[in-house]
Formats: C-alpha cells, sequence, structure tokens
C-alpha cells in the first residue's frame, strides 16, 4: 500500500470536477472578452492570459504532489509566517488598484497574496486544531484560534479589501465543527441581522422584539438555569450594538460601502449610477431564459454592459448565454465538488487532513455563495471571485494550491493506517 503512486490513489472525481469548473470558465472568460470585431487568438487579452495561467497550474499541481504531505503540517507555521510577511510587504511594495492596496506588480502580471493566505492560515489552523490537547471550550484555546484567523483578517482589511477579509470570518464553522460553543456562531448571526435590520426599521421596534423574545425566553426556561443578570447584559448588548448602528453607517462605512448596502435594499437607488453594475447583471442573467441565447451570442455580453464581467461578474455570461438550465449545471458542479470535498475530509485518518478539508470546503463555498447571491440582490456586492471561474492568476493559482493540498493529504491516507 505505502509503494502506491499518488497518482493511483488520487481522487479521480474531485479531479474531473476541477477541470470541468476551469474549463467552463475559461469559455466564458473568452466569451466575455473576445471583442466583436477579433480575429484569431490574442495572448494580451483576458482569455490569453487566463490560458496561460490555466498551462501553468499543471506544473503547479505537480509541485504540490510531489512535496511529501507531512511537509505541510511540519511547515504549516513557516507558511502562516511566510504569508503574514507578504501581507505587510503591501503596505510597503503594493500596487494601489481602484483604491486597494493589494497587490505586487510583477513585470505585465499582477500578484495578490490574499488569496494565498488564505491556505497557509487553515493549514496552521488545522494544526493548532488537530493537537490533542487544544479543547475549543477552553478560552486560551478559543484566542489562539482566533488570532490565527484574525491577523490576515485585519492585514487584509486594512488594504483596504473587505471582500477578501469577510472570507476569513467563515472558517468559524469550522472551528464550530471542531467545538466552539454554538453561542459565537449565534451572537455573529443575530448581529448580521440587526445589523441590517437596523439600516431600515426604527431602533425602538427592535428592541421591543428583542425584549419579548428575551422575555419569553426567560419564561420557558427551567427555573434553576434562569440567570436574570445574564439576561440583562444581553439586552443591554443588544441594545447597544442597534443604537450604534446609525454612527457606523454614517462615520465608518466607506461611501461605496454606503452605495452597496442601498442597492440591495432601496429601490429608489439611480440604476444607471450606484446603481448600474447590479441591475445590468440582473438583466444579463435573465435575458438569458431557459436555455440562453448560445455561446458568444449573448448581446449584453457583446455590448460591454456589465463591468467587470470576466471577473467578479463571470455568471452574468452563464445566465446569458447558457440560461437557467446552464447555471443549474455550474451550480451543481459546484454542489458536487463541495459534497465530495466533505465527503473524503470525513474519510480522513489523521485530524489535520480531516480539519484542512473541512477548511477547503468552507472557503471554497464562501465564495461561491457570495459570488452568485451577491448578482441576484441576496448579498451585498463586496467583490469576491467565483473559485476556478474567474478571471486572475492569482485566483485561480490559489485555489488550485487550496485544493490539491488536499488530494495530496487525501492520498496519503492509505500510508496512514
Amino acid at each position: 500500500m505505502k509503494n502506491q503512486s499518488v497518482v493511483a490513489n488520487l481522487d479521480w472525481i474531485t479531479v474531473l470536477l476541477f477541470a470541468t469548473l476551469v474549463i467552463m470558465g475559461w469559455m466564458n472568460i473568452y466569451s466575455s472578452s473576445l471583442p466583436n470585431d477579433s480575429m484569431g487568438f490574442d495572448f494580451t487579452r483576458e482569455y490569453g492570459k487566463q490560458l496561460i495561467f490555466i498551462c501553468l497550474t499543471i506544473p503547479l499541481i505537480t509541485i504540490v504532489l510531489s512535496i511529501d504531505a507531512k511537509f505541510y503540517e511540519k511547515y504549516s507555521f513557516v507558511l502562516y509566517g511566510l504569508g503574514i510577511l507578504l501581507l505587510m510587504g503591501l503596505f510597503v511594495f503594493g500596487k494601489t488598484v481602484k483604491g486597494q492596496t493589494n497587490w505586487y506588480g510583477i513585470g505585465a502580471f499582477s500578484l495578490q497574496p490574499s488569496e494565498f493566505v488564505k491556505t497557509t492560515t487553515i493549514l496552521l489552523l488545522a494544526k493548532f486544531l488537530s493537537d490533542a490537547q487544544i479543547n475549543l471550550k477552553n478560552t486560551k484555546h478559543q484566542i489562539i484560534a482566533f488570532a490565527i484567523i484574525g491577523l490576515p483578517f485585519v492585514l487584509i482589511l486594512l488594504q483596504p479589501d473587505a471582500g477578501s477579509a469577510m472570507i476569513f470570518v467563515s472558517l468559524i464553522l469550522v472551528l464550530n465543527r471542531e467545538g466552539l460553543p454554538d453561542w459565537y456562531l449565534w451572537t455573529g448571526f443575530f448581529a448580521f441581522v440587526l445589523f441590517f435590520s437596523s439600516l431600515f426599521i426604527q431602533p425602538i421596534y427592535i428592541l421591543a422584539v428583542i425584549l419579548l423574545l428575551m422575555i419569553f425566553h426567560f419564561l420557558k426556561t427551567k427555573r434553576a438555569y434562569r440567570n436574570p443578570l445574564a439576561y440583562l447584559i444581553v439586552f443591554i448588548a443588544a441594545s447597544s450594538f442597534v443604537l450604534s448602528v446609525d454612527f457606523v453607517y454614517d462615520n465608518v462605512l466607506e461611501p461605496h460601502q454606503k452605495d452597496r448596502i442601498n442597492v440591495l435594499f432601496d429601490d429608489t437607488v439611480d440604476l444607471k449610477a450606484e446603481g448600474y453594475n447590479l441591475n445590468q447583471s440582473m438583466i444579463a442573467i435573465g435575458s438569458g431564459g431557459w436555455f440562453g441565447k448560445g455561446f458568444l451570442e449573448g448581446t449584453q455580453t457583446k455590448g460591454g454592459f456589465v463591468p467587470e464581467q470576466h471577473t467578479d461578474y463571470i455568471f452574468t455570461t452563464v445566465g446569458e448565454e447558457w440560461g437557467f438550465i446552464g447555471c443549474l449545471i455550474v451550480i451543481g458542479l459546484y454542489v458536487l465538488l463541495l459534497f465530495r470535498i466533505l465527503y473524503l475530509a470525513e474519510y480522513q485518518k489523521t485530524k489535520f487532513s480531516r480539519i484542512y478539508g473541512y477548511s477547503v470546503a468552507t472557503i471554497l463555498f464562501t465564495h461561491f455563495f457570495v459570488n452568485i447571491a451577491m448578482l441576484i440582490k441576496l448579498f451585498p456586492t463586496i467583490g469576491v471571485p467565483l473559485p476556478f471561474f474567474s478571471y486572475g492568476g492569482s485566483s485561480l493559482w490559489a485555489f488550485t494550491i487550496l485544493l490539491f493540498i488536499f488530494l495530496k493529504l487525501d492520498a496519503n491516507k492509505v500510508n496512514e493506517w
């Protein structure tokens, strides 16, 4: 068993799903970036560059699979440290694009380290949580786990890149899976709901609902577990949060962040200004109907109505040219990939591999869900790429490394009996 090659033990179902998504992604990038008067193939355009990026994933995959599986666990702290140094270096050597200093300029190409730091972060997180002595009911262990996630989160938020930073928050799902008390998750969920509710509902009504719910909970709770002081503290905290929302919205959020929230909830926004991108993306997706207009036949796509369509808005091309059925197929492929990763993670022989697998699924799911949800007005536009689909070498290579490290760990499990 130990002499079997990595290739023989590789999960080829996952590899096939990965390859299918990459190829379908390139087809949509080709369609969205091909000029109407184009003749021949141009490697200087987005579709040409993306083809180069795709070809370079082959040696990248070879390197990832050639490295000993134990390397990723043994040197996780070193890799994490290098990732943090790359993020810190942006504040000195980084290139500013559209107000964000999150790129290194390398000749004609750019590199976005935040994409790769997702992998190094979950490697160290998996290493820390796999220690038999770690118990996430312990406050000290919770602080360390949050610090591992929080350091890159803060550095990316300072770039400022709220979209990429938000992805790290989703790792709380992994912590919850590994024993973090449920109240952390519920607190985050209710904070999210209260924040957006407070933007459009008078605080007095929200506080009244909170008070009624707490009274109901208090009466339903067994007398032995009632603690009036705890209920009072929770109510004061919730009230303070609700009453501070307006201040945060007016004085902390940037104008473009306010616009993105307003576009989502306010039907009176100017569709030729701050509402333009979302409106055009919904028009493109809706115009595809059931079966789409056909490959290279999208009028919204060819007319260039959707800005940055080959990057964060690439799914609009799927909706317009491949229709509702095409969208279902693409979504179905992502769902299959996620379930396959979760299935493989559950059957890992080491805790490190299992936690890393769940982290990979969490990162991919968050990107997939947020990217598509923001295009159909279910989530604020924050600018995150669709894994394996959106244009960009950094995102494609980072997601490839993220996935194939897990496949390497999975292929190695036959040697861990």
